[in-house]
């Protein structure tokens, strides 16, 4: 079978085409007993199988317990360290104790998958490619724009500051979503304090911003891949917004890209995965980082389920410029960046074609 690099343009489109048509994902191919990725899965090993990728043991990827974090001034400190040296040298980390109740981590697992396990023709309800939709459910979003696709089902739910009516939700994950949103602003709010405090900054600094404003649910469906070596789960990128609270499952896939080597984020019972955006690391004037990862594809019996909640205002009128925080400059350290508004930039990334390349803010922001 032909790889999408071997084919025309024409027929590149029209496979994607009639993939996007059935409205089944991902999910779809592997219930119809698949033994081969379509040619548009297919990546170059080059990327799939990089060189870079070790699995080196000399990495220890940060964990921090929030435990006291918000009563305990002294264990604040200590937290407000961690968080530091996590943001400006590997811009993720692990946090235990955060507040979430076990069971909201529990039941929204559940609610992904009875959303992307339920009979096709209610989630085809849902089925768009048009992201200004408040929920928004396909096989890779941005499928047109790709040149190769992902190994990946997804469901996007706009949940602040205006989330859909109750009515309006999948039946399927309605009750516990409204939850989890609402654990997600609680932790939310606790974790861009803490990021203040790291930056030097006032608490609330980051909160006054307007970073807390907007935030969206991605409910990610990794189905058991026949060919995990030949497609990506998720490619090589940075998240295009202020942070990104994720939970996943058992099933693992995560990786880092820390001091040019793939490192595996292992799931940690109860934990949620926090991470630096893009438009924070321009904030910060650089000070922390926004760092490449990408999802390697399921190869195990079972579907890898995960939530990555995105604080960003996407849909919102938001004419805010952000830019390098004044506090943090001097003129030892000039802004490193211009200022862009979140249209701006959320339109440089939706136009672009990178894939291995240079991030946005280094190729278009960065002055």
């Amino acid at each position: 079978m032909a790889s999408i690099s071997a084919i025309s343009e024409a027929d590149r489109l029209a496979q994607f085409r009639a993939f996007d048509a059935t409205k089944a994902g991902v999910k779809g191919l592997v219930d119809a007993g698949v033994t081969e990725i379509p040619p548009i899965f297919h990546t170059p090993p080059e990327i799939v199988l990089d060189s870079k990728s070790s699995g080196d043991k000399k990495f220890t990827f940060p964990i921090i317990d929030l435990q006291g974090a918000a009563t305990d001034p002294a264990k604040r400190k200590e937290v407000v360290e961690k968080v530091r040296d996590a943001s400006a040298t590997w811009g993720f980390f692990q946090v235990l104790n955060h507040g979430v109740p076990l069971n909201v981590l529990e039941e929204m697992r559940a609610g992904v998958k009875r959303f992307h396990e339920q009979d096709l023709e209610e989630k085809m309800k849902f089925y768009t490619h048009d992201l200004t939709r408040k929920i928004a459910y396909s096989s890779n979003y941005d499928l047109y724009t790709r040149q190769f696709a992902n190994w990946r089902d997804s469901a996007l739910f706009y949940m602040a500051p205006d989330p859909p009516s109750l009515e309006q939700l999948p039946a399927a994950i309605r009750e516990i979503i409204e939850v989890y949103s609402k654990e997600m602003l609680k932790i939310g709010y606790l974790l861009f304090e803490l990021l203040s405090e790291a930056l030097g900054l006032d608490t609330n600094c980051l909160r006054n911003k307007d970073c807390l404003i907007g935030h969206y649910l991605a409910c990610h469906y990794y189905p058991p891949c026949p060919q995990p070596d030949r497609t990506l789960g998720n490619s090589k990128h940075t998240d295009s917004n202020f942070m990104t609270i994720l939970l996943q499952d058992h099933v693992g896939g995560l990786q880092v890209l820390h001091q040019g080597q793939w490192v595996d984020v292992t799931p940690l019972p109860g934990s949620l995965v926090i991470n630096i955006g893009d438009l924070l690391q321009l904030m910060s004037n650089g000070k922390f980082k926004s760092v490449k990862h990408r999802v390697l594809a399921n190869h195990s019996d079972g579907p890898r389920i995960s939530t990555a909640c995105f604080f960003s205002t996407g849909l919102l009128p938001n004419p805010t410029k952000y830019e390098p925080v004044v506090e943090l400059l001097s003129e030892d350290n000039p802004p490193k960046y211009r200022g862009t508004t979140i249209s701006e930039y959320l339109m440089a990334v939706a136009t672009s074609n990178e894939i291995d390349g240079e991030s946005l803010l280094l190729q278009q922001f960065k002055l």
